[in-house]
């Protein structure tokens, strides 16, 4: 039997685990919502679903992973019998097509690194700028050369590539949002920002819509329910605490973005006007990030330093996460036997033939974004669905609690993932669809057209649906091909049945 490669230290999981979840979500997103959303009072709900729905999710997942020492369909189809593995070919599905958009996301966030290195904004009109770097050649010349640099790391394997990486990218992230954080306090007016971050404003908790944001943020932003953490609990050692690895990484993924808020909101309201600055919190993740972060660095004093310090530490979070994704795709084409070099050769063809519609024209790309992070909801559920159709009290026994002196979950656990989260994904999951079909899209709603209807609720209904329908169909196929060979062993004195 072949020993499978495993996480070198308890360190290299936390990393590799922490670069999985901390992305671009913390960087662009969190300032955004939380400022929205009554600034410290959101920090309650916010911290809340911390342990309602990502560390429990985060829990499972790592010893789905290390139990069955398979990707998403295989983990399935061993613990179900075959007979859901199309379930965990969904989670796989959701993940795979965020995966060939993120691309174009860390390629913009390579082509803005650059130009802040070079100095390419002086000149330049920050809307132009922005329309000709997010769709077009540029767009799709550096989502290649992301998908290339995730695709070298991922085909060194787990410790000299995964780890590794990890061990220079988040220590490196964390590193200059501190500096960030430094510099953007300390400028005159910095106050302001500060106190609408952290200056609660309790009457948002009677909003109905601070709450949803708030879950929202903590299930996108930590990566529970990807399959992500899955696949990496793949390569745990048997005696790895999945526990306290996954509180670790629960709280490392918000503490980034308490960073990435106290980076930017002193430096939006400490450099614009009250006016200007509400209308850079309400242009949106993009617009936020690549219009008016350009402009707030040029207006500050030593901004030429801070804004490349910036950006590298935006493109920090877009790779580590973006590897992550790889790494699951690559993991269920080698759980049918396929050698790693192949299969990331593969899934790097892939992103790239597939995620060019998304990096030539934005409207596909916003069309992806939307239909497959909602769909992430639904992969949420599924990790709950897959323990408790397992039996959640035999789950705690044979995966989760066998770490000698490691922490244990009890009963609370098993009530979480088998009442709250499905309760927390209906009425997560109803909202969006609410919105979409009152908001976004009251006229089409129903319209499947994903140019013209970009982010109406039949756009996604489609989409999942043909998804779907091809999983069910090759449902004994799929599940057949991921467990068609010898669970490996990650450990010398680990006998895996």
């Amino acid at each position: 039997m072949a020993k499978l490669e495993s996480f070198s230290s308890r360190w290299g999981v936390v990393l590799a685990g922490l670069g999985m979840a901390v992305g671009t979500g913390n960087m662009w997103r969190f300032p955004r919502i939380a400022a929205e959303n009554g600034g410290a009072a959101f920090l309650i709900p916010w911290f809340l679903f911390l342990f309602i729905w990502s560390i429990p999710l985060l829990i499972a997942e790592f010893a789905i992973g290390r139990g069955t020492r398979r990707g998403a369909v295989g983990a399935f189809a061993t613990l179900t019998g075959g007979r859901f593995a199309w379930m965990g070919g969904f989670v796989a599905v959701v993940t795979v097509m965020i995966l060939f958009y993120y691309s174009v996301v860390t390629g913009w966030t390579l082509r803005y690194l650059v130009a802040a290195m070079i100095g390419d904004f002086h000149s330049a009109n920050p809307q132009e700028y922005w329309d000709a770097a997010a769709s077009g050649w540029q767009a799709g010349a550096y989502h290649v050369v992301s998908a290339l640099v995730g695709a070298w790391i991922i085909q060194r394997g787990v410790v000299r590539g995964i780890e590794a990486a990890n061990r220079v990218l988040v220590p490196a992230l964390f590193v200059l949002l501190i500096i960030s954080v430094v510099r953007a306090v300390s400028l005159p007016g910095a106050e302001r920002g500060l106190e609408f971050l952290f200056n609660p404003d309790l009457s948002s908790l009677t909003n109905y819509k601070t709450w949803l944001e708030a879950l929202t943020q903590s299930a996108w932003s930590t990566g529970a329910g990807w399959g992500l953490i899955l696949t990496f609990g793949i390569y745990l050692k048997k005696r790895e605490d999945v526990v306290l690895n996954s509180v670790t990484i629960g709280f490392g993924d918000n503490s980034a973005s308490l960073l990435a808020g106290l980076a930017m909101l002193p430096v939006v309201f400490a450099i614009l006007s009250l006016q200007d600055a509400h209308a850079a919190l309400q242009s949106g993740n993009e617009g936020l990030m690549f219009i008016w972060v350009p402009q707030l660095f040029e207006r500050m004093a030593g901004g030429g330093i801070m804004l490349p310090v910036f950006f590298l530490a935006l493109a920090c979070a877009a790779l580590s996460s973006l590897i992550a994704m790889i790494e699951l795709a690559a993991r269920i084409l080698m759980d049918s036997g396929m050698a790693r070099r192949k299969a990331v050769r593969i899934v790097t063809a892939a992103i790239i033939v597939v995620g060019m519609p998304s990096a030539l024209n934005l409207t596909i790309f916003k069309n992806q974004d939307w239909v497959w992070g909602v769909g992430l909801m639904i992969s949420g559920l599924f990790i709950s669905l897959l323990v408790t159709m397992y039996g959640s009290a035999k789950f705690l026994k044979d995966f989760v609690n066998v770490t000698p002196g490691g922490m244990r979950v009890g009963r609370a656990f098993e009530l979480v993932l088998k009442y709250l989260i499905p309760a927390q994904f209906v009425v997560m999951f109803g909202w969006w669809m609410y919105t979409a079909a009152t908001e976004y899209d009251s006229a089409g709603w129903w319209n499947p057209d994903p140019i013209n209807h970009t982010f109406s609720v039949g756009t996604c209904v489609v989409q999942w649906a043909v998804a779907l329908t091809l999983l069910m169909a090759f449902n004994k196929r799929i599940a057949a091909a991921s467990t068609s060979q010898p669970i490996e062993s990650a450990d010398e004195d680990e006998v895996v049945s």
